[in-house]
């Protein structure tokens, strides 16, 4: 059966010498396996189409919970301004991987939306790191760490908030504050907003660079203790941050 599949690829596996398996996410299919065979070749005018992060119409031999076999590929969105910045491609790569691992435990239809509203508005060059910690925000819920954010996460109070603590999980009031790393009132309520904001509603961001840092540092963290996701392309972008 002939298919027009809408989606985003995630990953690459060389397949032969000039062959390769991508892993496509999907808004209504899931992650569909596709053969291409012969994309790798010089004179394929699919070698770059099929690359990861391409947003794209895929035609396939459709096989459900088998491998596909590509035909042909209309694309949408090359994200080519990510592709030609070492800071944006390290970002959209992270993004990428994690959205993999998410939906390979949860396999929910939502991750697809959120995933291609974070590339989307990294092309347009709003601020990678922000959007990255706003994704990675509300993957917590797939992946089934979500945050507690109706208060203290130690006694469930709702006043006198004073600090969030990764290795903790969460909010830590002023009775049950125990030498924790003080984060900046404004670092406690941004971290709601980025929960609750609807991706697609972004349009420009505006955001204190100690307070995004203070962000990132948390769900840096609290990813290390609560994910158990070890991403390699993670470590890049504090390599990348570094120089």
């Amino acid at each position: 059966m002939i298919k027009k599949i809408e989606g985003i690829v995630l990953t690459e596996t060389p397949y032969g010498d000039n062959s390769k398996i991508i892993n496509v996410l999907t808004p209504n299919n899931g992650l569909v396996g596709i053969m291409c065979k012969g994309v790798k070749s010089l004179k394929s005018p699919l070698r770059t189409k099929t690359e990861k992060f391409t947003h794209a119409f895929f035609h396939v031999e459709y096989k459900e919970n088998k491998l596909s076999k590509l035909i042909d590929i209309d694309i949408i969105n090359l994200f080519k301004n990510v592709r030609n910045s070492l800071e944006l491609i390290s970002y959209a790569s992270y993004i990428t991987e994690l959205t993999y691992q998410v939906y390979r435990q949860n396999n929910d239809d939502n991750v697809y939306g959120l995933y291609k509203e974070a590339l989307i508005k990294m092309d347009k060059n709003l601020n990678p790191m922000i959007l990255t910690n706003i994704l990675e925000l509300k993957y917590l819920d797939f992946l089934g760490v979500g945050l507690n954010l109706g208060g203290c996460i130690k006694c469930g109070g709702k006043k006198e908030i004073i600090t969030l603590d990764p290795d903790a999980g969460g909010y830590i009031c002023k009775n049950c504050y125990e030498n924790q790393r003080i984060m900046s009132k404004k670092t406690i309520i941004m971290l709601r907003r980025y929960y609750l904001i609807d991706m697609t509603s972004i349009t420009s961001i505006n955001i204190n660079p100690e307070i995004a840092e203070e962000i990132n540092y948390f769900l840096n963290r609290y990813y290390e203790r609560y994910t158990g996701l070890y991403l390699k392309s993670k470590e890049f972008i504090k390599v990348i941050n570094r120089l």
